[in-house]
């Protein structure tokens, strides 16, 4: 469905001009420069200037055909009369980037605002799809302001080893399990690293990388269902082609992205990343992301809305059988929202230039196993939970659907852990004094302490009670997990231990309950004994002294404010506006 707006915006004022439109020594400097590499005025003169920012990298096989899509937007931009330039920006690969690409999220979010507030541009395509990407692009691409539209990168296809399908992470975590076990061979363990990951793109489960997809799509910066589409299929060059053709038109109707991102489409894409089974990751980005829009969105707004959606993506790890793949077949994000109807905002606008409701009209659902109806849901909540209690008084976050019911209430003694290594270290103990009731923490793994609150979060099962046939116990931490992870697990304790937070107090053996029904999550000590320990408490030393990471460390909130930077907030200041040219 074409765009319904109106083109606004005349050659003369478009923002490049300042750049190449005078007559004077600036701008011949301008214009004498960008013919050095060849072009001519025809190629630029009057026409929107288009960044591609491309997030493409040899060790980020997410985004290992960006080299490709990025002819595809500039053929898509050139056919609309506009004028294409790449910019290349630090990548973000989940894959290969320690301790944690959450530590660098908002270094390219800050890249991306400055990048284009600093060149000549009129609008932007933003390539990513790997984990961090997404929320740092938009993150940067609404600090700036500029028209722009988010291109996702895709999921790879179906994983496959022995005649069964395989999921990104989820697949890789249960089939660890069974080799500490001794239950799977070496040659088993090499087929399954051979056949889990068999095309570029991100992940094809619902873990982090889909559902920051979805939710841009669902939040209207992307060409509407484009977060569905496998990477390798044709219909994403296609729809890269698009993305091209689109900005320019944006530019010319003046779409900006205050007018895309509005409280009505963070309602709708927190909604759709409930009803998809979302990673726990999406609490940290999609409240960032909505702190960048001046939209008032909180730990309590999600919760509610976890509470009335129902979770209707059967995609792993919240649905048992299917991967992305199968989605975007069974009619993918369109469809989806389809079945949600009137809980979402269908006036909400999007890049496309026309509402979510004439997006979604006609989309169809071709298995309904696949994207069930709201009668027939996956689980009867959304995604995800948000509890309270005097162990978390900031709010944590469990995925209630991804983990055994049977620890929905619960208590037991708390088995704690202060580093990453010594619960490594413990764990394949065969004689550690372990149970399936006890609670396994793991602290000091938060914004600061991780440092950049690593994906840790997901604590291996101890080898004792793998091998009596356990897959699943109550753990806690101050970090995330991968949204391909699935468990009893509950992540971003706020505040985190590193600066004192109640996680910090606790001991081993310590008695820890948590009631997802009632939201709690409490540890059984006293306020007397609870006071006590506070006051002998150290503070751990920080990991950085100088660097980014020490920048970092200075300016970065907590979990439940969305691990941004402070001063990056738009309440913080105004910015310097449009650079100065001399």
């Amino acid at each position: 469905m074409p765009s319904t707006l109106p083109r606004t915006k005349k050659p003369e004022d478009l923002r490049s001009a300042r750049w190449f439109g005078p007559d004077d020594l600036r701008s011949f400097g301008h214009r004498s420069r960008i013919m050095q590499m060849g072009y001519a005025p025809a190629d630029w003169a009057g026409k929107p200037i288009i960044a591609i920012v491309n997030t493409w990298s040899d060790l980020n096989p997410c985004h290992a055909h960006f080299k490709h899509r990025v002819d595809d937007v500039k053929r898509g931009v050139l056919q609309a009369g506009g004028f294409p330039v790449e910019m290349p920006a630090v990548t973000l690969s989940e894959s290969f980037m320690k301790p944690t690409t959450m530590l660098y999220r908002n270094l390219l979010a800050m890249e991306v605002e400055e990048q284009l507030r600093s060149h000549p541009i009129d609008g932007a395509v933003l390539m990513g799809g790997c984990d961090k990407t997404t929320p740092a692009l938009i993150m940067g691409g609404l600090s700036a302001g500029l028209p722009m539209i988010y291109l996702p990168a895709g999921p790879m296809l179906r994983g496959n080893y022995a005649g069964k399908q395989l999921g990104s992470g989820s697949d890789a975590w249960k089939y660890w399990d069974e080799r500490r076990a001794g239950n799977i061979t070496d040659a088993q363990w090499l087929g399954l690293e051979t056949g889990i990951a068999r095309s570029y793109g991100h992940c094809m489960t619902m873990g982090t990388a889909s559902t920051m997809t979805a939710i841009a799509d669902s939040m209207g910066l992307t060409i509407p269902g484009a977060s569905s589409i496998p990477a390798p299929d044709v219909n994403h060059i296609r729809m890269s082609a698009e993305c091209g053709r689109r900005i320019v038109d944006m530019v010319w109707e003046e779409l900006t992205p205050e007018k895309i991102v509005t409280p009505a489409s963070v309602r709708n894409a927190g909604t759709v990343a409930m009803a998809t089974g979302c990673s726990t990751n999406a609490v940290v980005h999609m409240l960032a992301m909505a702190q960048r829009a001046r939209v008032d969105f909180t730990l309590d707004d999600l919760d509610a809305l976890g509470r009335t959606t129902p979770l209707i993506a059967n995609i792993r790890p919240s649905g048992k059988d299917y991967l992305m793949e199968d989605f975007f077949y069974a009619g993918g994000l369109l469809g989806l929202m389809r079945q949600l109807g009137d809980k979402l905002d269908l006036s909400a606008m999007t890049v496309a230039g026309i509402t979510l409701g004439e997006a979604i009209e006609g989309a169809p659902v071709y298995n309904d196993d696949v994207i069930r109806t709201l009668d027939n849901p996956v689980y009867h909540e959304g995604s995800l939970a948000v509890l309270r209690g005097n162990l978390a008084p900031d709010g944590a976050v469990i995925k209630p659907a991804a983990c055994d019911p049977r620890f929905h209430v619960h208590t037991g003694p708390a088995l704690v852990f202060d580093s990453y290594p010594e619960m490594k270290k413990a764990i394949d103990d065969e004689n550690l004094d372990v149970t399936p009731d006890h609670v396994m923490l793991l602290r000091n793994a938060g914004p600061l302490g991780g440092p950049g609150m690593p994906e840790w979060g997901m604590l291996p099962m101890p080898k004792k009670l793998v091998q009596q046939g356990h897959r699943d116990m109550l753990r806690i931490s101050d970090a995330r997990m991968s949204g391909t992870s699935y468990g009893a697990c509950v992540l971003h304790v706020s505040p985190e231990s590193h600066i004192g937070g109640p996680l910090a107090l606790l001991k081993t053996g310590d008695m820890v309950s948590i009631n997802l029904p009632e939201r709690r999550i409490d540890m059984l000590v006293s306020e007397e004994e609870i006071a006590a320990r506070r006051a002998a408490w150290i503070r751990p030393p920080d990991k950085f002294e100088r660097g980014y990471g020490w920048m970092f460390g200075k300016h970065v909130s907590q979990a439940d404010k969305g691990c941004d930077f402070d001063y990056l907030a738009p309440t913080f200041g105004k910015t310097a506006g449009e650079p100065d040219i001399f």
